[in-house]
């Protein structure tokens, strides 16, 4: 069962940049949606406030959003980012600018693949054996029938 937490940021010109990594007792089925990027109401007119992010696991490093006071206050850029260390940083302007999103941690289940491997072998020696068991049933029902119509 997937246990969802809120994330929320705050990059300013003091605080510009932010990680957000992988819980080690999660090591899989985990991930960051971005839901979204708002610019504060104290945010200088006229200023440009660029968001930009930075994977690990991809080595991307782009803008995510270009916020304006006075034209653009907010984006929904809906952005997921999988079992990766990601940092944010505001490359321009001095904010507030608040990254909101959900943090989702899944129970993925690891698979031993060699279990699977004989599990399947089994399933195909019993598919196998059902054909087999199915013509004998068939041919002795043949013989039987074949049997009766002589009679007659």
């Amino acid at each position: 069962m997937a246990e969802e937490s809120f994330y929320g940021v705050t990059l300013t010109a003091e605080s510009d940049s932010v990680t957000w990594d992988v819980d080690e007792d999660y090591a899989r089925g985990q991930k960051l949606v971005i839901k979204q990027i708002l610019l504060g109401a104290e945010a200088k007119e006229n200023e440009f406030n660029v968001v930009e992010v930075n994977t690990l696991k991809d080595s991307v490093q782009i803008p995510i959003a270009v916020l304006k006071a006075g034209e653009t206050r907010a984006v929904n850029p809906d952005v997921e980012f999988y079992e990766s260390k990601v940092t944010f940083k505001l490359i321009k302007g001095s904010g507030p600018v608040y990254i909101h999103g959900h943090n989702i941690k899944d129970d993925v289940e690891v698979v031993d693949m060699e279990e699977d491997d004989e599990e399947d072998d089994v399933a195909e020696d019993e598919e196998d054996e059902h054909p087999k068991k199915r013509a004998k049933i068939e041919n002795a029902a043949d013989g039987k029938n074949a049997k009766n119509n002589k009679k007659k």
